[in-house]
């Protein structure tokens, strides 16, 4: 198993990552495509090598064709939007919010998956990418349809862990060298 490999690269120094990495995966409460869905699309958002080529195998064998080219896609699209409204949200000058953006985000209005779990996996993404105006805009539309505190917690409990196992990975291979 991919996981209990990615697992044991973590440094024993970094054992808490090890232990929740165990847990947020092998121990989600979240159904099986919200789930690897979250996965994949943050272990793209991680930027990390090592993580995403240990996870994507289990991702894909877990997701539907559909769910799989759509969590990419979410990971694809919140790279770009989260720039992009960070950037909106941190210039001092408001006038740019009336600014028309004038980008394309057709997949966010017709994702392949259900809406709720492309959602998720863009607020997963808006973690790890630090764009406050964007999870709270994913957020918002994952409690209106009704999905809990909870649930959304879990997919930000996979973020954070994924990223913090990729930059600790990442960072071992670059003293390594």
């Amino acid at each position: 198993m991919a996981l209990d490999e990615l697992k044991s690269a973590v440094p024993d120094y970094a054992k808490d990552l090890k232990l929740n990495l165990g847990s947020v995966i092998g121990n989600s409460d979240l159904p099986q495509q919200q789930l690897w869905g979250t996965v994949l699309a943050c272990a793209i958002a991680s930027r990390s090598p090592k993580v995403l080529r240990e996870l994507e195998p289990e991702a894909k064998a877990n997701l539907s064709a559909e769910a799989y080219s759509a969590a990419k896609s979410a990971a694809a699209v919140m790279a770009m939007n989260n720039v992009f409204y960070r950037t909106r949200h941190l210039l001092s000058d408001p006038e740019y919010g009336n600014l028309r953006a004038g980008l394309r985000m057709n997949v966010i209005g017709n994702p392949g998956v259900d809406k709720v779990d492309f959602e998720l996996w863009s607020l997963a993404v808006s973690a790890i990418n630090g764009c406050g105006m964007c999870l709270d805009s994913h957020e918002q539309v994952l409690r209106k349809a009704g999905v809990d505190r909870e649930t959304i917690q879990e997919a930000v409990k996979i973020a954070s862990v994924l990223q913090a196992v990729g930059a600790t990975l990442d960072a071992e291979a670059a003293l390594a060298e």
